[in-house]
């Protein structure tokens, strides 16, 4: 009975990472291979403001807590830092455990703008936008940050699709590693304060 019982649970699990797999696939090469390629060159360079932005907005924070002597925007600049080190580490070691190949590598019909040498799963870009835009939201709880911040961080999400670098299970992951990281240490952050 457990013998049988373990085949077909094997079995259900393999079909519903092929339908996983195909759904990944065929969104990926909906959105890449009808792409408006008018917009490559804008999407890049939104994917390319990821790693400027996300150092500069923590750092600026902190450098603004310094000069105006205020402890708890100091925090929130090391809290920031904190969490898109924790995001990007994360994100790393996930691309070294899970080596998942570049769409284009594995799809010869994925159409890259450019190409990668790194594995792609999760996106590093998409982890740190939304760890970024994250600990915006949180610091700043007003509708006219949270929103600029998300509909960045989604536009970078998108960028990787539509530049045909990633899968949308990779930016998925990324956001929610970005995301994750980011609200984990707001709330470390908290309970610390707390405890003082």
């Amino acid at each position: 009975m457990t013998k049988k019982l373990t085949i077909s649970l094997a079995l259900v699990l393999l079909n519903l990472n092929l339908f996983a797999q195909n759904i990944d696939i065929d969104i990926l090469k909906n959105i890449n291979q009808n792409r408006n390629q008018n917009l490559d060159k804008p999407l890049n360079s939104i994917s390319k403001s990821v790693y400027p932005l996300s150092f500069a907005l923590p750092i600026g924070l902190l450098g603004t807590g310094l000069i105006k002597k205020d402890k708890n925007l100091q925090r929130q600049g090391l809290t920031s830092l904190a969490s898109l080190a924790i995001s990007m580490g994360t994100t790393y070691t996930l691309k070294k455990i899970v080596n998942r190949d570049r769409p284009y590598i594995t799809y010869s019909s994925i159409q890259p703008y450019y190409f990668e040498n790194d594995p792609a799963f999760p996106s590093g870009h998409t982890t740190a936008a939304f760890a970024t835009a994250t600990s915006l939201g949180l610091t700043f709880k007003k509708w006219y940050v949270i929103v600029p911040a998300y509909t960045w961080a989604g536009a970078v999400a998108y960028s990787r699709l539509h530049l045909g670098v990633h899968y949308p299970s990779d930016v998925l992951v990324g956001a929610a590693v970005g995301a994750g990281s980011a609200w984990m240490c707001y709330k470390t952050n908290r309970w610390l304060q707390r405890k003082k």
